[in-house]
């Protein structure tokens, strides 16, 4: 396969100046991936063989949520310019029509829609979710039927000169709770730099009163790029919690989107990350309040060092209609070395009052005070920050959803950390 770079990648709903940088990323693909690796599920019979798609829980939240719709008409100024398509040289009509961003306009024709499916996205976008299609082949279908409690793991093991991917529907039906792990691994020669890549992608529903729960490790080697790309969809009263631990990989790159289509439907990510040397980590969030008194909590915490980059772009948009809703989205990052590149942006999009919008960042080095502390007691610069790092790994291992992830957090921390599986035990 020829060289592919997927452009706009992660893209943020609303672009903001473009001299920052920031607005999305580059995945670039090497030439000469074939397809190989290997995927593992566990996962019981019933959960696999299941006449459960993803498809048909989208087109069942259709039907009730246009017979909850009605027919009064929206007479905002917003939706009345979308409506009113004027040609140059027509009558302007009403000037107080005002004139709309690419944004607005998009946003308000998908409010006029009100078409769950074809409002779909994941957070890395839609070419980046067909390529990984096309890597993987086939969907697994993993259907939990109402009232019922399951739980699978899906492990990606990358190979270098390879492409691996998985593709994964996950359907949780009304008062269902699904608990859901992936692995994304690479292990690489140490003789050798070739790349390798690995991915997974995801879309969930999460039924009427149902709880999802879903942790992803990513544990690559430095030769190989991991892509986690994923949708969601919530129903009324929808519990979803997800965890992305991201140690390892040259690149990286986490997307996630996430529609709170229903009333009282809550979103509660959780994002750790660690990056060293030349590593590159880059995260997009993007979660839309439809139903009234949704929430969600974007909450990130990281340590860079070395000479590593990181972006993350958080959008939290306050849909109309979303009446006494919450986003909240925070990060703290730890500079461990000054070389490091860090970028956070932290977007609030709001067309709804009686709601409550919360965003902040702290990111900072390692204060001189402390690292003479450190220092007074025998501790040299390179080794406090390695601190931090063992830290992170650490958590990681004694967090790990099984004994087979914990071996490869304990695996990459023995590449980064002299002695950490002894110290660890």
């Amino acid at each position: 396969m020829d060289a592919i770079t997927i452009k706009h990648a992660g893209a943020m709903p609303a672009p903001t100046w473009g001299w920052l940088k920031m607005n999305d990323t580059q995945i670039a693909i090497p030439a000469g991936m074939a397809r190989g690796g290997d995927i593992v599920v566990e996962a019981a019979q019933e959960l696999t063989s299941t006449s459960l798609s993803f498809e048909g829980a989208v087109a069942a939240l259709q039907e009730r949520v246009d017979a909850a719709r009605g027919d009064a008409q929206d007479t905002r100024a917003c939706i009345q310019a979308v409506q009113e398509q004027h040609a140059p040289g027509d009558d302007l009509g009403d000037l107080n029509i005002p004139a709309l961003s690419s944004y607005q306009e998009r946003a308000c024709k998908e409010e006029l829609a009100n078409d769950v499916a074809a409002a779909f996205t994941t957070g890395m976008g839609i070419d980046t979710r067909s390529y990984l299609n096309f890597s993987a082949g086939e969907t697994l279908t993993l259907g939990c039927a109402e009232g019922t409690e399951e739980t699978a793991t899906i492990r990606v093991c990358g190979e270098q000169g390879a492409t691996v991917a998985a593709s994964i529907d996950a359907i949780a039906e009304a008062n269902a709770h699904l608990t859901l792990a992936i692995s994304l691994d690479g292990e690489a020669d140490a003789a050798s730099a070739e790349p390798g890549l690995v991915g997974s992608e995801l879309r969930v529903f999460a039924g009427e009163n149902a709880r999802v729960d879903v942790t992803v490790y990513t544990t690559c080697d430095a030769p190989f790029t991991a892509i986690d790309d994923s949708g969601y969809v919530l129903d009324r009263n929808a519990r979803v919690t997800v965890r992305h631990v991201v140690l390892g990989g040259g690149v990286t790159a986490t997307g996630m989107a996430v529609d709170l289509r229903s009333d009282d439907a809550r979103v509660d990510i959780d994002t750790r990350y660690l990056a060293a040397g030349t590593e590159t980590r880059d995260f997009n969030y993007v979660v839309r309040h439809r139903g009234k008194k949704t929430i969600s909590n974007i909450i990130a915490n990281g340590v860079l060092a070395g000479t590593s980059k990181k972006c993350l772009r958080g959008t939290i948009d306050l849909v109309h209609g979303c009446k006494g809703s919450e986003g909240t989205e925070r990060e703290a990052v730890l500079i461990a070395d000054k070389g490091v590149d860090n970028k956070t942006v932290p977007t609030i999009l709001c067309d709804e009052d009686d709601v409550a919008g919360n965003h902040g960042a702290t990111i900072g080095h390692v204060r001189p005070e402390q690292l003479f502390y450190l220092m007074s007691r025998g501790v040299s610069a390179e080794a406090a920050e390695k601190l931090f790092m063992v830290a992170k790994l650490e958590d990681a291992a004694l967090t790990a959803p099984d004994d087979e992830m914990r071996a490869r957090v304990i695996r990459l921390g023995n590449e980064l950390i002299d002695s950490f599986e002894e110290d660890l035990a």
